[in-house]
């Protein structure tokens, strides 16, 4: 049985702010990157490293402002996109990279600014490209509202208002241990307003800037998801130059760690495309 390494510290990025991380695993390196309110003690990542560390190095990190990352004012998405530059200097110089919602934006972008990623797995990047639902613009006008105003649990709320979570779901989670930990993160919701609200007003996808991401990409999104979701990541492929669109049959945005591990490994692996063109 082969040996599953482990090892965790801190980067610091170009604007001095630390970056906390987690590697495991051996092989490939791959760095997974997360949606709003997760970090790598949160939410679908740490699940999705230990699928993939038996094949790749795995590397997980807390985004600027998040669990035992630090943060540096004033906020632009530059800044996180720096801090995954000296995360791929941490694994070589060159990985391959999977993100998550807002994550699947900051991966795409990082790309087409140069940073030297091989290939990427782009989940359910939140675009609304149609008029299948509404745009997002009052919504983050309301989150950023209650982040300055300090009331963490209102910005929790309306972003997950915003995000389709069940009236009923969100009464329910504000009585469970989780709810303070997505409220001590709520200050960096404003953060993944930044990335993705510009793309979220139900025109279409612009060119620019994702043509100028080369390396293959894999757009998925979930069969269940909402037609918004689904109608994002296919306009996100037709754009990418070198990227394929598939539906994960029975995901939703709660994708099962499982079933993304199994496209990623097949996508990063020997044989697979984003193998192929590294």
């Amino acid at each position: 049985m082969s040996t599953v390494s482990q090892d965790s510290g801190a980067i610091v990025s170009r604007d001095g702010t630390r970056i906390a991380y987690e590697q495991r695993g051996q092989g490939e390196p791959v760095i997974l990157v997360d949606g709003a309110l997760c970090s790598r003690r949160l939410g679908p990542m740490p699940k999705l490293a230990r699928v993939l560390a038996s094949r790749f190095s795995v590397l997980t990190y807390d985004r600027r402002g998040r669990g035992e990352s630090s943060d540096t004012q004033p906020y632009a998405p530059e800044r996180e996109i720096e801090d995954l530059e000296a995360l791929v200097a941490r694994v070589g110089g060159s990985a391959y990279l999977c993100g998550i919602s807002s994550g699947a934006v900051l991966g795409a972008l990082a790309a087409a600014r140069g940073v030297s990623l091989r290939g990427l797995v782009l989940y359910e990047a939140p675009f609304i490209v149609d008029g299948s639902r509404a745009n997002t613009e009052s919504d983050w006008s309301c989150i950023e509202a209650a982040v300055r105003d300090g009331r963490s649990s209102d910005a929790v709320r309306a972003f997950l208002k915003s995000v389709g979570v069940p009236r009923g779901a969100v009464a329910v989670m504000r009585c469970l241990p989780l709810w303070s930990k997505l409220r001590a993160v709520a200050a960096t919701l404003p953060y993944d307003g930044e990335i993705v609200k510009d793309y979220q007003r139900g025109g279409a996808l612009p060119a620019q800037p994702w043509a100028r991401v080369e390396v293959p990409a894999l757009v998925l999104a979930g069969g269940k998801s909402p037609p918004w979701l689904q109608a994002a990541a296919r306009a996100l492929a037709e754009r990418l130059p070198n990227a394929e669109y598939r539906s994960l049959p029975g995901q939703t945005h709660d994708v099962s760690a499982q079933a993304l591990g199994r496209v990623c490994a097949d996508w990063f692996g020997p044989g697979g495309k984003a193998a192929s063109h590294s």
